[in-house]
């Protein structure tokens, strides 16, 4: 398998929650497919929720557990969701071609929200740093 996109979004979800998805199809673009396949079928907190347990759990199974970051998961989610609600979409890849700067931009996106660099940042590895610029809606 070279891609995430061959698994069809029960597949994806399952292979990845029980950490049995190969680290090399955990994208950028299948962090963003996850949140929005939770947030689709279990509401944004319901989301934040299982994919911050699952993404713990999954890192430290590969062997990267000091790449988990709190705040990048749960502000992914969050800007996921906002998109979710301005777009009117029947599957993900109709959603990412409607919000390609999800993928493009997301490091300009969360500049937008926060003054810290929380993707370097220790304390925003280890708890949620809320935006101090422009809250998610």
């Amino acid at each position: 398998m070279n891609s995430h996109t061959i698994l069809s979004d029960d597949q994806f979800e399952l292979y990845f929650s029980k950490c049995e998805l190969a680290p090399e199809l955990f994208s950028h673009e299948a962090h963003i497919r996850l949140a929005w396949i939770h947030i689709t079928r279990y509401g944004i907190d319901q989301a934040v929720t299982n994919i911050q347990s699952q993404l713990k759990a999954y890192t430290k199974y590969v062997g990267a557990a000091d790449k988990y970051n709190v705040t990048v998961t749960v502000a992914a989610c969050r800007a996921v969701y906002h998109f979710m609600l301005k777009t009117d979409s029947n599957s993900f890849t109709e959603f990412i071609n409607k919000n390609e700067r999800l993928l493009t931009h997301f490091k300009q996106l969360m500049e937008a929200h926060y003054t810290t660099n929380i993707f370097e940042s220790i304390r925003a590895k280890e708890a949620y740093l809320e935006p101090e610029l422009l809250p998610f809606d």
